[in-house]
């Protein structure tokens, strides 16, 4: 059994250091935690790698445990699109136009034959993971139809808004570059 304790670390370090005891083939991983984030970062990497998850809560953090239960995802390429939003609007700062094309654009994602598998957000593209954001509803949609929505936690952080996030995943620059960049088409706008 391996321990890690990944405390008072900053993203994605947390999930680099299990994903590097995972690659050495590590069949149970033990990870302490400080924060909600890490520990939901921490828990979605053991399952995309095959591992059963389980959490404790304990004064001094969160467990995250991680035994391996079956063949990972890796490697295979996600058979759609991901997009991966570096702001909340289309094209330069203006009177409302880059607003008003991405809220246009994002409209037309549920309506196409196959939906994006990852939606990420990062820089100011997390605001639109906010409830008064005129795409957060259709952002919703989209995830209920199986959308993976990430949001930078990073970026949540830097513009103070992580508590007020209404849809998706707060997550790490490791699985949304791998999840943007693993999938056939990625795509980045913004």
């Amino acid at each position: 059994m391996i321990e890690i304790d990944a405390r008072r670390l900053e993203c994605p370090k947390p999930v680099l250091l299990t994903k590097e005891e995972a690659d050495k083939g590590a069949t149970e991983i033990h990870v302490l935690v400080d924060n909600e984030t890490a520990a939901g970062n921490v828990t979605r990497f053991f399952e995309s790698r095959g591992y059963a998850a389980s959490r404790k809560e304990a004064e001094n953090g969160i467990y995250i445990n991680g035994v391996k239960s079956g063949e990972a995802a890796k490697g295979e390429k996600l058979k759609s699109t991901a997009i991966l939003f570096k702001s909340d609007r289309i094209g330069a700062p203006s009177d409302g136009l880059g607003e008003s094309l991405m809220k246009a654009f994002i409209g037309t994602l549920p309506k196409a034959d196959v939906p994006p598998a990852v939606i990420a957000l990062m820089n100011e593209g997390v605001k639109m993971s906010l409830a008064e954001n005129s795409v957060c509803d259709t952002l919703k949609a989209l995830e209920a139809k199986g959308v993976k929505i990430l949001v930078c936690g990073t970026c949540a952080k830097h513009f103070g808004i992580t508590e007020r996030v209404a849809v998706g995943a707060i997550s790490n620059m490791f699985e949304i570059s791998e999840s943007v960049f693993g999938a056939e088409k990625p795509i980045v706008l913004g």
